[in-house]
């Protein structure tokens, strides 16, 4: 037998003093890992889970309240001058607006990784210089506090068959609400159902004219009744004695008794002129509760806390609270909504597809490697490096999400490959060192068998690491997703380099000395291997003496399986298999809150009657506290299913309730996954697959052309749920004061304008106070008089000259069909235009869309349309992935230079890249054809494995050429290719086995982006490896350059080995 190799002088250095030193000092080293081990186990225990990393961008929300106003009077006079002041912010990449009748909400969407704490700063600063332009009396705009991507943390509702709704809402404003916002980690808590109690000063006009007086009168008496000032204090010579005067009344029958003036010696009452009552406020929204009147909380998350944290910590309050309140006759119901349940779920599904795909990875490493220990030391490898990347990553404050655990698992086949090549090569130095007449001393040994192989492998790392460059360096929703995959990936190989360098040579010093001399002399390899190599060798003396034909057929495989590409469909996401799905309802514009509820009590009932269908809540319109600005005619619902439903349980439920929801033809409806309608919202602010935005100046062409295009798309096939996300016709009372008779009556328009604002939306004119809750005191008309549509013109208006007129008389009233709300995108006027996908795949759908409009829709002159959503962020992902992985190319191609030597060598590495696309290919041919972007990340990440086993296999022909001096033929080929079979194998079936599970289980939760991505993984290693190992050989006889190194690169030849050395 030959001597061991001599170590190249090029290895020498960091490498070979790192080595000794984990071999001289063995016992610290392994001492140390294992402290790392339960260092990272306690890590992972207390490290932050979600499903899915913060996949919103950067972005700044604001709220402008202006009371009173239509739509487009709060786009104009609000959002406009709102617009103006931040549109020149550094850093803004969208901005989005929403003007409702009193309410304008503006979105700032900024660049990735923009500091959203200073874009929040310098938002703020040009806030307070539109705040100058805003009509007065317009509170400040605020900023609305920041949430984390999914938002919602937990959705708790409240019912009761004995206190009333004001009562219940009273409990969520002043203690659920306040207890709620102490827990850390929550960012804000919307309080959605009606009633909010207030005490009222109804007035009644009829009364307001008998009594000769204006409503100016009694705003001012409610006032005063219910005043409150400071009185200062009395400072004596030794004490500070603080004055209360306390003469507020509180007390509807106190407050009906404050005087009103005096008309005819005779004080008039408060109570004579109107009604003083305890009501609730004008309502801007809804609860329903199982179909119940209600009122439901939905609680959101800071950005960063962690959910289920936050959750627990939301739970321990609420349990605390729940005696008290049950014993009010309430009932509390805190599982409406519980987005903790999926992460649980979907993390504990991929923890176990990793769990068993180790164990799988732990029994192919005995069988081909026929030894406990180094079937022992290769093992160690994978928690050990997994685990340290953990710990990386919760330094860098990552979550263990769906993507990160995912990351983990694919790297599990390039853990363990760095161990396996290492001691597979050292148990071989040994086996030969102690057959040697002089045997070097065994640590020698080991220090230069781990050195032969660090060169190869450590080019074939760093060339892995540039195929995931592309992935990690993804921009927009795309890169918030898939990146931190990457970085879990890289973090887990370089992990395994350094184990292989440190931990793996400690532990080969501390086990493999106690071989006994009979065990040189027997056979090296195992039997599974033996017999695996002899079988191969026999096959590939075959296959090389056919050249042409196998590169014939190897082509031709090629050529047919990636010519079904251009057949494929593309989707950006699957959708999610969370068991719970947000329903929206859209009634007529202008329905009631009450007839949402009726509505929404059918849809409650219809869908509870499905077997899988746990619980059903409703929110109507919108929430003080909350961002949405939905109308009464509005509706969200949650849908919660019966626990432990498969996924494919959960896609039947999906198309049950949707032909439930066919029943009812007087409302659209829209169903999603919850957390896929929330990535779809962070796309393209709609909860929508497809977008299409209308851009013009004239809302009524907007609104006509809107029209064409929904029909247009409804007529496409699996187009469901197609809606105008603005529509018309909203029923509006429109009061038009004529001059001629202002001025003959001595009026002005704002004094019109205040009475109406007085009458019909309420003017708060002081507070009440009960312990620590605050009630407002508003006046308003009584509701009998409100409710009747033909009272407005009644409203009785008082001169300058003291005489009264009605408002019909100096002022036109007429009813017309207005607009609930007015959509900008880019300081541009927007209708949009949404629809979900049912039956095919968005990206086709899109493509025929865009056709089909192109072909028959006339756009008027002033108008523009552009396609949004899910499409277009997969295409725009797509061209990012493919420019950054050429890009990444370049320095892919230097590397291989490098480790190769000559450019025919590049090639030959290069060559096995369509093979492994073949496998991936036939992979999504036959689960659907759908290329979603899991997919194609997929492909990236079996590129990486298939060049790092072709470099090793190239690098191992230059080793027997170049360094072992044997002559370039059929033989070695086959010699050196036999060397490389059982890495190869296990590289390819350990990977194969750790991503199976989640291959299996593609469709089940938290499975359903990193599946499609196993699938083409495990597809591709099966084409792959078949083909690197049969054909691979075959092309290097043919056109490999050995031994003849370019004189640039022949400096240090590469070495390899992982059993592949010589034999």
């Amino acid at each position: 037998m030959a001597t061991p190799d001599p170590v190249p002088d090029s290895h020498r250095g960091f490498q070979a003093s790192v080595i000794r030193f984990a071999v001289r000092f063995r016992g610290t080293v392994v001492a140390l890992a294992f402290l790392l081990l339960g260092y990272g186990a306690v890590s992972l225990m207390q490290a932050k889970y979600d499903v899915f990393p913060e996949f919103a961008p950067p972005q700044v929300g604001i709220q402008a309240e202006a009371p009173g106003l239509t739509a487009e009077q709060v786009e104009v006079l609000v959002t406009q001058p709102i617009e103006n002041a931040v549109n020149g912010v550094p850093g803004v990449e969208s901005l989005r607006s929403v003007s409702i009748q009193g309410l304008s909400v503006i979105t700032i969407i900024f660049q990735a990784n923009s500091d959203i704490f200073r874009n929040r700063q310098v938002v703020s600063e040009r806030l307070a210089e539109a705040a100058q332009e805003l009509p007065q009396n317009t509170p400040p705009p605020t900023i609305t506090p920041l949430t984390s991507s999914s938002s919602t943390v937990l959705v708790l509702g409240l019912t009761s068959a004995k206190r009333s709704l004001m009562d219940l809402r009273s409990l969520a404003d002043w203690t659920l609400r306040q207890r709620l916002l102490a827990v850390p980690g929550v960012s804000k808590v919307a309080v959605f159902g009606s009633d909010i109690r207030s005490l009222q000063v109804q007035i009644r006009p009829d009364d307001l004219l008998r009594f000769s007086l204006s409503i100016d009168d009694v705003l001012t008496a409610a006032r005063k009744a219910t005043a409150i000032t400071g009185s200062g204090f009395i400072e004596t010579a030794n004490q500070r004695i603080v004055l209360q005067a306390d003469g507020q009344s509180i007390d509807p029958e106190e407050i009906g008794r404050t005087v009103v003036a005096s008309v005819n010696g005779a004080s008039v009452l408060l109570r004579d002129v109107a009604n003083v009552v305890n009501a609730p406020e004008p309502p801007i929204g809804g609860a329903t509760i199982m179909g119940e009147p209600g009122v439901v909380l939905l609680v959101s998350g800071q950005l960063g806390a962690n959910t289920v944290d936050v959750t627990e910590g939301i739970e321990k309050v609420l349990e605390n609270l729940r005696p008290s309140i049950e014993r009010e006759g309430i009932e509390m119901r805190t599982d409406l909504f519980r987005p903790a349940d999926f992460i649980a779920i979907s993390t504990n599904n991929v923890q176990q597809s990793l769990l068993l795909g180790g164990i799988l990875v732990v029994v192919v490493l005995f069988l081909f490697l026929y030894d406990l220990r180094t079937a022992t030391i290769s093992s160690v490898a994978i928690p050990l490096s997994l685990l340290a990347a953990v710990v990386v990553l919760n330094a860098l404050g990552a979550t263990l999400n769906a993507m990160t655990l995912g990351g983990l698992a694919i790297a599990i086949g390039e853990v363990v490959d760095d161990a396996v090549i290492d001691v597979e090569n050292i148990s071989r130095r040994l086996r030969e060192n102690r057959r040697l007449a002089h045997p070097l001393p065994i640590g020698q040994v080991i220090v230069n068998a781990s050195l032969e192989v660090r060169g190869s492998v450590v080019y074939a790392t760093f060339a892995v690491i540039l195929v995931f460059l592309p992935v990690v360096m993804l921009p927009g929703l795309a890169g918030r997703f898939f990146a931190p995959l990457g970085l879990a990936y890289v973090l887990a190989i370089l992990a395994s380099l350094a184990v292989a360098m440190i931990v793996t040579p400690a532990l080969c010093m501390l086990l493999f000395p106690k071989n006994t001399p009979a065990e040189a002399d027997a056979v090296h390899d195992p039997p599974v291997t033996r017999w695996l190599r002899r079988h191969y060798e026999r096959a590939l003396h075959g296959i090389v003496a056919h050249p042409r034909a196998t590169i014939a057929a190897a082509v031709l495989f090629t050529v047919i399986g990636c010519s079904a590409v251009p057949f494929f469909g593309a989707g950006f996401l699957p959708e999610l298999k969370e068991g719970h799905f947000t329903l929206h309802m859209a009634a007529v514009p202008g329905t009631s809150i009450e007839e949402s509820q009726r509505l929404g009590k059918l849809v409650t009932s219809a869908l509870l009657k499905l077997p899988f269908v746990r619980v059903v809540s409703q929110r109507i319109g919108r929430a003080e506290q909350a961002d949405d600005t939905w109308g009464s005619n509005y509706s969200e619902f949650e849908v919660d299913l019966q626990r432990g439903l498969s996924g494919a349980q959960s896609e039947e439920a999906q198309i049950e309730m949707r032909k439930v929801l066919a029943g009812f033809p007087g409302a659209n409806f829209a169903l999603k996954p919850f957390l896929t309608e929330r990535v779809e919202e962070s796309l393209s602010g709609y909860t929508a697959s497809v977008i299409v935005n209308i851009y013009g100046n004239d809302l009524n062409e907007l609104d006509a052309t809107a029209q064409e295009v929904a029909q247009e798309l409804n007529g496409i096939e699996g187009a469901t749920e197609v809606q105008l996300q603005s529509p018309p016709g909203l029923p509006q009372l429109t009061i038009r004061p004529r001059k001629a008779d202002l001025e003959r009556w001595g009026l002005d328009a704002v004094e019109v304008l205040n009475v109406l604002r007085t009458a019909y939306q309420g003017d708060i004119v002081g507070q009440t106070y009960e312990g620590s809750r605050v009630y407002n005191v508003i006046a308003i008309l009584d509701k009998e008089t409100r409710e009747n549509v033909t009272n407005v013109g009644n409203l009785p208006l008082r001169t300058r000259a003291g005489n009264f007129v009605l408002l019909k008389q100096v002022a036109d009233v007429f009813q017309i069909a207005g607009r609930y709300q007015v959509d900008h995108l880019g300081g541009q006027r927007l209708q949009a235009v949404t629809a979900n996908v049912i039956g095919r795949d968005v990206t086709s759908f899109v493509d025929e869309a865009e056709q089909r409009l192109n072909e028959k829709l006339k756009l008027p002159a002033g108008v523009h349309l552009e396609f949004a959503g899910s499409a277009q962020a997969q295409a725009k992902a797509q061209r990012d992935l493919i420019m950054n992985s050429l890009i990444a190319g370049l320095g892919i191609l230097i590397l291989l230079m490098v480790v190769t030597g000559s450019a025919r060598n590049v090639l030959l590495v290069l060559a096995n890249m369509p093979f492994a696309m073949v496998g991936g290919v036939l992979a999504v041919f036959a689960t659907g054809g759908i290329l979603t972007l899991g997919s194609m990340v997929g492909f990236v990440t079996l590129f990486g494995i298939t060049l790092r086993n072709s470099i090793m296999m190239i690098s191992h022909y230059e080793h027997l050429v170049g360094v072992e001096g044997r002559p370039w033929g059929p033989q070695t080929a086959i010699a050196g290719a036999a060397d490389r079979l059982a890495p190869i194998l296990m590289t390819s079936i350990v990977t194969a086995l750790g991503l199976l599970p989640l291959a299996i289980g593609m469709n089940e939760p938290g499975r359903e982006i990193e599946g499609p991505m196993a699938l083409v993984i495990v597809g591709g290693l099966a084409t792959s490896m078949t083909l690197n190992l049969l054909v691979l050989p075959t092309l290097a006889l043919q056109f490999g350059k050995f031994g003849e190194r370019d004189p640039e690169f022949s400096e240090a030849p590469p070495n390899s080995g992982g059993g592949a050395a010589a034999s």
